[in-house]
């Protein structure tokens, strides 16, 4: 790459085309706990990476997808090891090379491209520090033609105006921006494999798109090999020449993506299938008419907030109206930035709109001082997207959710406790969780309790923020089916908050899509998703991982 690449390790050079990039041979891969006794996680894993060739590896949390690809690159967690097995790389076997020695071949044989950029870069460094980084310790580039390279590369993943934001800090770029630096320091010496450890699971589905066409590209221009790392078969059906499926550190499956799309032989494959929102056959759920009321009526909502400094305020949301027929539910879609949150927040009462009307159970919340916006909250109650960081880590699941009857009520302690028991069963969790804390819980358990504890109250509305996105597709689907189960027998209404049009078909009734503050189009989901009237609905639709899956 026009000099850039330095000598390599001479084990690597005058290697074969024909042999894999990388082949994996029995991996096995263990922790250690605190009494220095060792858990395997990954059991005897075979795989292959061939030159130009996308290999997707696809599991739920805890399948052992992360640390097989850790184990690659040598980032192991300090109480992991490889304790059998070989990583063949372009046929030399570097399980049991030092750091200093995988330290030399990171970057220029291979990179990876990780999950959350905005932890992965580093705040005091610009984003052209970050790339020139690479350049500096693999090259002996002089300091002018690293500066060029940093540039041409920032342009080549689609930054504009490089020479710009090559002098930004990583907080001053949106989400897309910040995985496409990452992707360019990852490119920068023109590695032979990419690892792509879920480096799109956190954004938006049209950036989650451009960015994987963008690897896309890269790959067909270099011929490079890339290891998907990935929860979504949805993603792994548009992307993937071939799939291998981990469950408990054990290979499940494996094929092409044609023949594991279409002929699933693992049960645990074709629970993963028919969990996927994004890759789910037939059309969206009818619309459910609900009451004779409306449980919400939004009407020309209008939210700014000053900027200071004398400038215009900042208009978040402009000019939104929707009802929510009670016992339905209406999603809110659009990307980071549209005005979906803000819309949630201004419902929950949490802020006065500057213009509009939203009355929610016959109330009118605009108009609420701060001793109705009390009363208020009991009728609406909001699920948040990460339920680890919505509980509080000190407080027993029991105690969690029953502080709204503490801080709402005078129901007597008896009581207190039956109502908590009664919550925890209608969420389906055991009795046995009241007096575990919520670390001790999977992601799903605490979501279930966030669920319960915003119940407890006996709202008649719930606001979900991005409530399940932070889910594997397993969990992601049982919570959605329990949501659908409470609404039924509660007649509850959902205003479900969300970035996957996907999960939007599977869940709701109606929809809004928010673009830019804006609401560009409304309807039933069934209209919605037949008959997109806006290009940036139609944009939505067209992302949706799993519309370009594998064809026989």
């Amino acid at each position: 790459m026009n000099g850039a690449l330095t000598e390599l390790a001479p084990a690597l050079e005058s290697v074969p085309v024909q042999v894999p990039v990388l082949e994996l041979r029995n991996l096995s891969v263990s922790y250690a706990d605190g009494h220095r006794t060792l858990r395997r996680v990954v059991h005897d894993v075979s795989l292959s990476v061939a030159p130009g060739e996308v290999l997707a590896l696809v599991g739920e949390s805890g399948s052992g997808k992360s640390t097989t690809a850790q184990a690659v690159i040598g980032l192991l967690a300090g109480n992991g090891r490889i304790d059998g097995g070989a990583i063949m790389l372009n046929g030399t076997d570097i399980s049991g090379w030092s750091q200093k020695r995988l330290e030399a071949i990171r970057g220029q044989k291979i990179s990876l491209i990780p999950q959350d950029p905005t932890s992965s870069l580093n705040p005091v460094l610009t984003v052209g520090a970050h790339v020139d980084e690479v350049l500096r310790l693999h090259t002996k580039l002089p300091k002018d033609q690293r500066r060029q390279r940093v540039l041409e590369l920032l342009e080549r993943v689609g930054i504009p105006d490089p020479s710009r934001r090559a002098k930004q800090f990583a907080h001053e770029l949106s989400g897309g921006m910040k995985q496409r630096v990452l992707i360019a320091a990852a490119i920068a010496l023109q590695p032979q494999l990419i690892i792509a450890d879920e480096a799109t699971s956190a954004l938006d589905v049209t950036v989650q798109q451009r960015i994987l066409d963008l690897v896309d590209d890269l790959r067909t221009e270099f011929g490079t090999a890339v290891l998907f790392v990935t929860h979504d078969l949805g993603v792994a059906a548009d992307r993937a020449d071939r799939i291998v499926v981990l469950k408990g550190g054990q290979v499940q499956e494996h094929g092409t993506t044609a023949d594991v799309l279409r002929t699933p032989s693992s049960p645990y494959t074709r629970q993963l299938l028919a969990d996927a929102p994004s890759i789910l056959t037939g059309n969206a759920r009818e619309f459910r008419a609900g009451g004779a009321d409306n449980a919400v009526e939004v009407r020309n909502l209008v939210q700014d907030f000053p900027t200071g400094r004398n400038l215009p305020d900042f208009r978040a949301v402009d000019d939104v109206s929707f009802n929510v027929p009670r016992g339905t539910t209406h999603a809110i879609v659009g990307e980071s930035g549209s005005g979906k949150t803000t819309t949630a927040r201004a419902l929950a009462g949490f802020h006065r709109p500057t213009e509009g009307t939203i009355v929610i159970a016959g109330q009118d919340v605009t108009g609420l001082d701060a001793k109705g916006l009390r009363r208020f909250r009991q009728q609406v109650q909001l699920v948040y997207q990460n339920p680890f960081t919505s509980l509080d880590p000190r407080q027993t699941i029991a105690r969690i959710i029953e502080e709204p009857l503490l801080n709402f009520g005078t129901i007597p302690k008896p009581r207190r406790k039956e109502v908590v028991k009664e919550l925890l069963e209608r969420v389906r969790l055991p009795e046995a969780l009241l007096h575990k804390h919520p670390h001790e819980l999977s992601g799903g358990q605490r979501q279930r309790v966030a669920i319960a504890r915003a119940l407890v109250l006996k709202p008649q509305v719930l606001i979900l923020d991005e409530a399940v996105s932070a889910l594997d597709v397993t969990v992601q689907s049982q919570i959605l089916a329990l949501l659908e189960d409470l609404q039924q027998e509660l007649e509850l209404s959902y205003v479900f908050i969300t970035h996957d049009l996907a999960v939007v078909r599977q869940i709701a009734d109606t929809v809004s899509v928010m673009s830019g503050g804006r609401q560009v189009e409304i309807g039933t989901v069934s209209e919605v998703f037949a008959n997109p009237q806006h290009p940036y609905t139609q944009a939505l639709i067209n992302a949706i991982p799993g519309n370009r899956k594998a064809q026989p």
